[in-house]
């Protein structure tokens, strides 16, 4: 069964270099850039990991990683946050995500931080 990864961005065209990077890797791949319904669409979804972008116009990317990682059904699911910046001032494990990724990143690494989380979360 292919693994399932939620990417959330407002970068379209970063959404569709990702969808088709892992899509290629043989993962099944939803990209949305729709903040306010993320736990709607993962319960749809029912994704392996989320990979979010940090700073996101006109959504709190901090609230949107609590939101998972508190939520009874998506609390264990890994969660990626991409950014362009590392805010030294950010604790990001406090956030609750597992791991980030520094924009731009490559697809070799974004394969790589997905396929290991992924799979661990599954075993």
């Amino acid at each position: 069964m292919l693994k399932r990864i939620l990417v959330l961005d407002d970068n379209q065209h970063l959404l569709d270099v990702v969808e088709e990077a892992l899509t290629y890797e043989h993962f099944q791949v939803l990209v949305t850039s729709d903040g306010k319904n993320i736990i709607e669409i993962a319960k749809m979804f029912q994704p392996d990991l989320f990979i979010l972008d940090y700073k996101m116009a006109g959504h709190n990317s901090e609230d949107i990683c609590r939101q998972i990682k508190w939520h009874q059904t998506f609390g264990h699911v890994p969660v990626i946050l991409s950014s362009a910046y590392l805010y030294r001032d950010v604790d990001y494990s406090a956030l609750g995500c597992d791991d980030i990724i520094i924009k731009p990143f490559g697809l070799d690494e974004l394969v790589s931080k997905v396929g290991s989380l992924a799979i661990a979360a599954s075993a």
